[in-house]
């Protein structure tokens, strides 16, 4: 049985992470990946050096990031070689079942796929290349972006707006235009908008 002790710092290729969401915003994605093509070599070392990937060690030594897998998908699909990962516990000795129960119950597992609904933890896919896409997604990141919302430290607070938008605006073809992002900023500053992490008020 483990301990529990924090283990070192690890250099992963990130072809080998594992996800604990089922969904990115793929516009994001290929925005960190047209940041990253602006950097010269060193800043781009630099940038590496600088980020560690908050991760947990799971059943057959898999590692599975909790954190920043826009990032993390950006990079592999860089064809970055290796990655920093610092694991925040180590639960390779549970069963497959019990680890995701334990992950979620620390909220470093969201099991929700596309639309917002919950999925079976075997919905989980094994690289950060087979994630899907959720423009709701990306909608949430680009209000925040816009100053619609206050960012916050509440994990998986993006998919909370990205789910509160889901069932408020249409996203024709998964595109969000200059019409659903103004829109989307009017209801992010909304009462019903209240109750969601970084909510920055009312407007009269």
């Amino acid at each position: 049985m483990s301990s529990g002790v924090h283990h070192p710092l690890l250099s992963v290729a990130p072809a080998a992470l594992r996800p604990t969401q089922l969904t990115v915003g793929k516009a994001e994605v290929a925005a960190k990946r047209a940041e990253w093509e602006t950097l010269g070599r060193k800043k781009r070392k630099q940038l590496l050096q600088a980020h560690c990937f908050p991760g947990v060690l799971g059943p057959k030594q898999h590692i599975y990031i909790v954190d920043h897998h826009h990032l993390g998908l950006a990079l592999l699909e860089e064809g970055v070689k290796k990655v920093a990962v610092l694991i925040q516990r180590d639960f390779s000795w549970l069963s497959p079942a019990v680890f995701w129960r334990t992950m979620e119950f620390n909220r470093w597992a969201h099991p929700y796929d596309w639309r917002g609904r919950r999925s079976d933890y075997e919905a989980f896919p094994a690289s950060l290349a087979a994630l899907a896409d959720d423009p709701y997604r990306t909608l949430a990141a680009r209000v925040r972006g816009a100053g619609g919302c206050a960012k916050d430290a509440t994990p998986y607070a993006e998919f909370l707006w990205a789910d509160f938008y889901r069932t408020r605006i249409k996203l024709g073809g998964g595109r969000i235009t200059d019409k659903a992002l103004q829109q989307a900023l009017a209801l992010a500053h909304t009462h019903e908008a209240g109750y969601l992490p970084g909510w920055s008020g009312a407007i009269a």
